[in-house]
């Protein structure tokens, strides 16, 4: 189907885009008013935008239905200051709870059961649960309309960083695998970054790939090699050739069983070849490829 975004209501343009722009991670913002009265609230809309500057974005959008801006919105109009708490696995279901649309006198860390700790560089508490912390200033809140469902970017820079000692190893590094941050789908999805769903891609470096449309036409072709294939062994900085010390059983065996069908044959490396992609194997799956093409 095709959606013309000016003939949907504001609520369907929501709905449509928030399923499919995702997965987002969640700014867990806690903000004070000129007054000292707390607010905690989740946002969704929500991103790393810069390095240095360091800037992150969230946007308190104005409600669908009655077009009325929120507390955290009001609060870094008074107080430009937030505490973004990154939110994970083990404080969804709170974090959700604090979403809750309670009136402004009404404390949200004692409604969701978090701690207030004390910042270090800004007036607003931080959430004590929360493994890391950014403590920001607001340099600027830019609103994008006037109607229900306008954001408010509200641009931030981060002042310091709190983060819990377990999340890092020896040399200070994250270890990605112990932050299960979760992020938000559309209605009430969410997703779980887990050891078990985790993944890599190697980053292209200065020397560029070759590109897909530098494979072997056989290659480039195949009705088995996906396009996530094809992607790995493009991004090698040269086309492989043949390693005549490389040894390889399954490959023997392949050769062997279908060498009276070259196009059986082709399949079945092609195959073996997708299996060792899976599995992180660019080089051997460069060299079976290689085979097959020397054979065919």
């Amino acid at each position: 189907m095709l959606f013309h975004l000016n003939d949907l209501k504001t609520v369907e343009k929501q709905y449509y885009l928030q399923h499919v722009v995702a997965p987002r991670p969640i700014c867990f913002a806690s903000t004070i008013d000129k007054n000292g009265a707390v607010n905690l609230s989740p946002f969704s809309f929500f991103n790393m935008f810069s390095s240095q500057p360091p800037i992150v974005i969230f946007s308190p959008s104005r409600r669908v239905r009655d077009n009325t801006t929120k507390h955290t919105l009001q609060n870094v109009l008074e107080v430009p200051e937030v505490v973004v708490n990154i939110v994970t696995y083990d404080m969804v279901q709170q974090t959700s709870l604090a979403s809750c649309e309670f009136p402004k006198d009404i404390d949200e860390f004692a409604k969701a059961g978090f701690t207030r700790e004390p910042a270090v560089l800004v007036r607003p508490p931080m959430v004590k649960e929360s493994k890391v912390k950014l403590e920001c200033k607001v340099l600027e809140i830019k609103p994008l309309g006037e109607e229900g469902g306008a954001g408010n970017l509200v641009i931030c820079e981060v002042l310091c960083l709190h983060m819990d000692d377990s999340l890092l190893d020896a040399d200070k590094k994250v270890d990605q695998r112990k932050l299960e941050h979760v992020a938000r789908l559309g209605g009430d999805w969410y997703c779980r970054v887990s050891p078990e769903n985790l993944f890599k891609v190697p980053k292209p470096n200065t020397q560029l790939g070759i590109g897909v449309d530098a494979l072997p036409e056989s290659i480039r072709l195949s009705k088995i090699l996906t396009g996530n294939h094809l992607g790995q062994l493009a991004n090698v900085n040269e086309l492989p050739v043949v390693e005549p010390s490389y040894d390889d059983e399954q490959l023997k065996s392949i050769i062997q069983y279908f060498s009276v069908d070259p196009t059986e044959m082709e399949k079945e490396i092609h195959s073996y070849a997708a299996r060792l992609l899976n599995e992180g194997k660019v080089y051997e799956a460069w060299q079976v490829l290689l085979a097959s093409e020397n054979l065919v």
